[in-house]
């Protein structure tokens, strides 16, 4: 990533936040799923008789509420980049993303972390960085 695209810092901010809350994004998309899936939503407003535009067959409509969920949509999108990166990544590196975003309740300082991996706390950083941008850069955010 050039200099050029380098991300703004409430970005970066905004990409951690996202990492750490991915656990919490999941249980969400799967609780949006099933509530689409599973509530009786009656959006039809055509109640003067006529043909309705909606889809008529139940597993349509379904289809087409998953589909059009903004929220959905956007949370899928996040821990889809977030799968993406970290399948792709080295064990090392997913092993930073562990220790520092995925571990509950925190423990671990920068310099501690960076003791586990075996590398100097400015590694770690180097690393970190290198992994928020390129999220950013999946996720077109800038």
């Amino acid at each position: 990533m050039s200099a050029a695209t380098k991300l703004k810092k409430p970005t970066f901010k905004h990409i951690e936040s996202e990492l750490y809350s991915y656990r919490e994004t999941l249980r969400e998309i799967e609780f949006l799923r099933n509530n689409i899936m599973f509530t009786k939503e009656n959006t039809d407003e055509n109640v003067g008789g006529g043909r309705s535009s909606f889809p008529s067959s139940p597993t349509e409509m379904i289809g087409s509420r998953l589909a059009t969920h903004k929220q959905l949509i956007k949370l899928e999108e996040i821990a889809n980049a977030i799968e993406k990166v970290y399948t792709g990544l080295p064990e090392t590196h997913r092993k930073l993303i562990q220790l520092k975003y995925w571990t509950k309740p925190q423990q671990l300082t920068w310099e501690g972390i960076a003791q586990k991996l075996h590398v100097s706390r400015r590694q770690a950083f180097n690393w970190r960085d290198e992994i928020i941008n390129v999220l950013g850069e999946l996720l077109g955010w800038r």
